[in-house]
C-alpha cells in the first residue's frame, strides 16, 4: 500500500487529493513587464509552470490524484493578451492551457470586457472544460462559449482497485459584470447573485453523484458584504455545507492568511502567476464512495520583491512552456516596440494620489481632443466638456514595480499601452453638475480619513482600488481627506453630510448643480465599473467605436489638434491640514523623480516590508 492510502479495521480506506489553482493572469503568461520591455522576475505563468510540475511529482509521490484549474481573468490585460485584428493561431492564454494540460477553467469579469464573439474566438482552443455558472443565456437559441459545471473523474493511484473519485466543479463571478461589461454583451445574459448560483450548483453536482465539490469563486473579501447580489461574497460562499473547497479570486489577494480564516481549504493565489494555490484534501472511502475528510490550503510563490522592491525570481521559468510561446512573445515585442511618438516630459505616477500626473493629464486631453469634434453630431455641442482619467498602475497589489514610468524622448507602442493599460474603448456622458460632485465624491473615497495634527496614518485606504480615483480635467477642485468617505467602495452612500470635494469650479465659477456637462471617460467607467452609482442616470452621447490607446496614439503623433485642457491648470489638489502629515507609498522608482515636488512636501522614508517607497507627505 502506497502512502497516498491507509487501511483502518473499519474497511475505511484515505487518499488524497491535491488541487492546483492559478487566476487572474491578465495575460502575464511570461516573466516579462512588456510597458517597460524587461524581465520581471516575480511574476507570470511560466515561473507558476516550475511549480507545477513539482506539485504534480510531489502528488505523484503521495499516490494523490491531482487536477489543475485557473479561476478567470486570463486572456487580456498584458500586451500579450490584446486581440490583434487578423492574427492567426491560437490566442496564448490557450496555448498556455494546453501546454499545461489544465483540467478545467472557470471565467472572469475582464473574460467578457469585449462581448461574447471575442471569448468564444479565445476559448475555442481551450483544452478542457470552460466554466460559467453565474451567466445564462436570455434567449435560449443563443449558444454560450461555456458550460455551467463540470464533473471530472479522477483515479487515485495510491489507491488501486478503488473507483475514481467523482469532483464537481462550478465557477461564479460577480453579477455586476452585465454591468461593466453591458456594452459589449448587448444585453444577451442574465445573471445570478454569487451565493445563490453557487448553493444551487453544489446541490445539483450533489444530487449528480460527486463525492466532493470544488468552487471556482471569482471573488474576494468584503467585511462589509451582507446578503444579497455582492461583488465579494467568499467568505458566505465558503460557509456553504455543501461545498468542501474553494478556489478565490478577483481582488487578487493571496489566501491562506490568517487575517482571514476559513472553516475549510480556500485559496487566492494572488495574480498575474505570482503564486501557485495548492489545495491538499484528505479522502476516505468507506460504504462503497469516496468522502472528503478535511485538508489544508497553501500557496507557493513564483518570486518575491525584496525591501528595495527589485523583483528576485525564487523559481525559474519552464524552458518548454517559453518555447511553446516563443512566436507569441516575439510578436507582441515587435509589435509594442514600433514607434508612436515623441515627448519633451517625463511620465510616471509614482505621485498621482497627491501630485499632478502627466500621464493622465495626456490621456484627458487625447480624450477631449477625440471627442471634441464629434460632440454637435452627438447631441452635445453646447455642454462643456471635461475629461475623466483613472490611472492604471499605482502599485498595490500587483507591487512596488507596477507604476508608469516613461522617460522624455521617443515613445513607441508599449508607452502608449502603458499609460492605458486596458484597451478600453472610449465614452462620452452628460451629467449634472450634481451627478459631477457625487462622481468626485466617489473618486476621494480613496483616501483614508486622516486626523487633524497627526502622523504616520496612511494617506491612500489600502483597501480601495487606485483605477477607481478618477481626476476630472476641466475643473478644479480641492479634496478634503480629513471628513469621512461621502460613499463606500460598493457605491452606497455611507455619510450622507459628508462632502471631502471642496471649492468645485468651470472657468473660475462655481458649478452649479443643475448645470449640464460632457463628459470624456473610459467604457469601464461608464458601463458602471467601480460601482459609481451616480453614473447610472447619465445620458450616453453617441460616439463611433474608438480606442482610448489609438486616441492617444493620434495625439502624440499630431493627428488630432491639442486640446484646450491641456493648457488648464492641474485640476486638483489635497485640502491643507496645518500640522499633519500622512504616508504616502509609492514605488521604489520615484526616488528619480522628487525634485518634481515642492520642497519640504515629502520626505522619504525608507522601504516597506513590501519593497515599497514611504514619504512622509506634509498636508
Amino acid at each position: 500500500m502506497t502512502s497516498g492510502a491507509r487501511a483502518s479495521h473499519s474497511r475505511t480506506t484515505t487518499g488524497l487529493l491535491h488541487v492546483l489553482a492559478t487566476t487572474d493572469l491578465h495575460c502575464n503568461l511570461l516573466s516579462h513587464d512588456y510597458y517597460a520591455d524587461r524581465p520581471d522576475g516575480a511574476i507570470g505563468l511560466s515561473r507558476a509552470a516550475t511549480l507545477i510540475n513539482r506539485a504534480r511529482a510531489e502528488a505523484d509521490r503521495l499516490g494523490a490524484a491531482c487536477i489543475l484549474v485557473d479561476n478567470g481573468d486570463g486572456f487580456q490585460g498584458s500586451p500579450l493578451g490584446d486581440i490583434v485584428p487578423g492574427a492567426k493561431g491560437p490566442h496564448p492564454l490557450a496555448r498556455a492551457f494546453r501546454f499545461l494540460e489544465y483540467d478545467a477553467v472557470g471565467l472572469g469579469n475582464h473574460d467578457f470586457d469585449f462581448g461574447l464573439e471575442a471569448l468564444a474566438g479565445v476559448l475555442k482552443d481551450v483544452p478542457c472544460p470552460v466554466l460559467c455558472s453565474s451567466l445564462t443565456a436570455r434567449q435560449p437559441d443563443l449558444r454560450l462559449p461555456f458550460v455551467p459545471w463540470a464533473v471530472l473523474e479522477r483515479a487515485v493511484p495510491g489507491c488501486p482497485g478503488l473507483p475514481p473519485v467523482r469532483i464537481g466543479l462550478f465557477s461564479v463571478l460577480p453579477p455586476q459584470t452585465l454591468i461593466w461589461c453591458g456594452k459589449a454583451l448587448q444585453q444577451q445574459l442574465a445573471a445570478g447573485g454569487i451565493v445563490e448560483t453557487a448553493a444551487a450548483q453544489a446541490r445539483q453536482l450533489r444530487a449528480q453523484g460527486c463525492d466532493l465539490v470544488l468552487a471556482l469563486a471569482h471573488t474576494g473579501i468584503d467585511s462589509n458584504a451582507g446578503a444579497g447580489r455582492g461583488e465579494n461574497e467568499l467568505e458566505q460562499l465558503a460557509a456553504l455545507p455543501e461545498i468542501d473547497a474553494v478556489v478565490g479570486g478577483h481582488t487578487h489577494l493571496t489566501l491562506p492568511n490568517p487575517a482571514h480564516p476559513f472553516a475549510k481549504p480556500v485559496v487566492m493565489p494572488g495574480a498575474h502567476g505570482s503564486h501557485l494555490g495548492v489545495l491538499r484534501l484528505d479522502l476516505e472511502h468507506r460504504s462503497g464512495a469516496w468522502h472528503p475528510a478535511g485538508g489544508s490550503a497553501s500557496l507557493q510563490p513564483a518570486g518575491r520583491h525584496q525591501q528595495t522592491g527589485a523583483a528576485q525570481p525564487l523559481v525559474p521559468e519552464n524552458p518548454g512552456f517559453m518555447e511553446a510561446l516563443a512566436e507569441d512573445h516575439a510578436r507582441t515585442l515587435q509589435r509594442m516596440r514600433q514607434p508612436a511618438g515623441y515627448s519633451s516630459v517625463a511620465m510616471h505616477s509614482y505621485f498621482t494620489f497627491f501630485a499632478p500626473d502627466r500621464g493622465l493629464a495626456l490621456v484627458g486631453s487625447a480624450q477631449a481632443a477625440a471627442v471634441r469634434p464629434l460632440l454637435e453630431s452627438a447631441g452635445g455641442k453646447s455642454l462643456p466638456l471635461l475629461s475623466a482619467v483613472a490611472p492604471c498602475k499605482f502599485g498595490g497589489r500587483s507591487g512596488p514595480h507596477f507604476y508608469t514610468d516613461i522617460a522624455a524622448g521617443d515613445l513607441c507602442a508599449r508607452n502608449i499601452a502603458d499609460l492605458q493599460v486596458f484597451p478600453n474603448e472610449l465614452r462620452v456622458v452628460e451629467v449634472t453638475g450634481a451627478q459631477l460632485l457625487d462622481w468626485l465624491e466617489m473618486s476621494a473615497g480613496l483616501f483614508s480619513r486622516i486626523t487633524p495634527g497627526s502622523s504616520g496614518q496612511l494617506l491612500a485606504d489600502p483597501q480601495r482600488a487606485g483605477h477607481n480615483f478618477d481626476v476630472i480635467f476641466g475643473l478644479s477642485y480641492q479634496i478634503d481627506p480629513v471628513q469621512p468617505p461621502r460613499f463606500s467602495a460598493a457605491g452606497v452612500r455611507i455619510n450622507p453630510g459628508a462632502r471631502r470635494i471642496r471649492n468645485l469650479c468651470w472657468n473660475g465659477r462655481p458649478v452649479e448643480p443643475g448645470q449640464h456637462f460632457a463628459v470624456a471617460a473610459n467604457s469601464y467607467r461608464v458601463s458602471g465599473g467601480g460601482s459609481f452609482s451616480m453614473l447610472r442616470e447619465a445620458k450616453d452621447l453617441p460616439l463611433p467605436p474608438m480606442r482610448i490607446r489609438q486616441a492617444i496614439r493620434d495625439y502624440i503623433a499630431g493627428r488630432l489638434p491639442a486640446d484646450p485642457l491641456a493648457e488648464a491648470p492641474y485640476p486638483w489638489q489635497l485640502a491643507p491640514v496645518p500640522g499633519t502629515s500622512a504616508v504616502a507609498v509609492t514605488g521604489p522608482g520615484a526616488i528619480g523623480y522628487l525634485e518634481e515636488l515642492p520642497a519640504g512636501l515629502a520626505e522619504p522614508r525608507g522601504h516597506n516590508s513590501g519593497g515599497f517607497l514611504e514619504l512622509a507627505l506634509q498636508l
